[in-house]
């Protein structure tokens, strides 16, 4: 990149789709604010369920499709956050999409969750060195909800931000550099409380069957929180993102569903905590930018 001078906020996903449902309202704010927002996606998504039976073929038990049009589904979601910096890690297809948990697809070569984690992280090294991001976001250890390729992304993003910072290590991706912050993404169970009640009172919002707390991915106590991000401003584009996704994602209104059907809010203001580095809210605050005491 030849322009360093602003904010610069690194995203890692597993998945198309996993950026806009989770954080398509901050890379929306802070790419109208005129940060640099770089999303990295390990996978192409290869092995995710079809939502329009019309697109059925694409599945991965009949035309093996899926991942191709997934990557136009991603770069049209892109558009419509106003993100223009995006990579898949080591570049389309490197890595292949591991299924569920205990999955066969786990095993297969290529497959993201039976990638030695410093192979990966290489790749994202050299990334980290070139973007030099002062924030990072990623999820949490189990991965948000436990999908192999969501923990795998943990772990690449980890520790590549490790690596990234030793002077020793391949000099050859790049100049050393230390992230100053990293946030896991998170759910107050308050709030997503809040929205399912809101969706029970509407009637499920045209959704067959509602989902529960237990069915969303990193919900933590409340005082787990240090940051919300108010994306108010930005809704519509972060709806627009996820009805891009049309193979994963059905979009009505203030609620959404994925393959299984079931409603579930469809949150505007976005939550993380920060995992490392130094926050910029007083201890028992929550900062409102996660840029907050960032001094270079």
């Amino acid at each position: 990149m030849t322009d360093l001078s602003g904010r610069r906020l690194l995203l890692v996903h597993a998945h198309p789709d996993d950026e806009s449902i989770n954080n398509g309202a901050t890379m929306a704010r802070y790419a109208a604010e005129g940060a640099l927002v770089t999303l990295v996606t390990c996978t192409l998504g290869e092995e995710g369920e079809v939502i329009p039976p019309g697109l059925a073929h694409l599945a991965p038990d009949r035309e093996d499709r899926l991942g191709a049009h997934r990557v136009s589904e991603l770069g049209d979601a892109m558009k419509e956050l106003g993100v223009t910096d995006h990579l898949f890690l080591g570049g389309s297809g490197r890595f292949r999409d591991s299924g569920m948990m205990g999955a066969p697809q786990n095993r297969r070569p290529g497959a993201f969750w039976n990638t030695e984690v410093d192979e990966a992280a290489a790749h994202l090294v050299e990334i980290v060195r070139d973007r030099r991001p002062q924030v990072l976001v990623t999820y949490d250890p189990d991965g948000g909800y436990g999908h192999p390729d969501h923990i795998q992304a943990h772990r690449v993003a980890m520790r590549a931000a490790e690596l990234a910072g030793e002077r020793a290590y391949r000099r050859d991706l790049g100049e050393p550099y230390e992230i100053p912050k990293i946030y896991w993404n998170r759910v107050p169970r308050g709030a997503v409380e809040a929205g399912f009640a809101r969706l029970r009172a509407e009637g499920g919002a045209g959704f067959p069957a509602v989902a529960s707390v237990a069915d969303v991915p990193g919900v933590v106590p409340g005082e787990r929180i240090t940051a919300e991000i108010d994306g108010a401003a930005h809704a519509d584009r972060k709806r627009a993102a996820m009805r891009a996704h049309a193979t994963q994602i059905t979009v009505h209104g203030d609620y959404f569903a994925l393959s299984n059907g079931l409603g579930q809010p469809l949150l505007t203001t976005e939550y993380y905590e920060l995992a490392r580095g130094t926050g910029g809210a007083p201890a028992g605050e929550r900062e409102h930018d996660l840029f907050a005491g960032v001094t270079a």
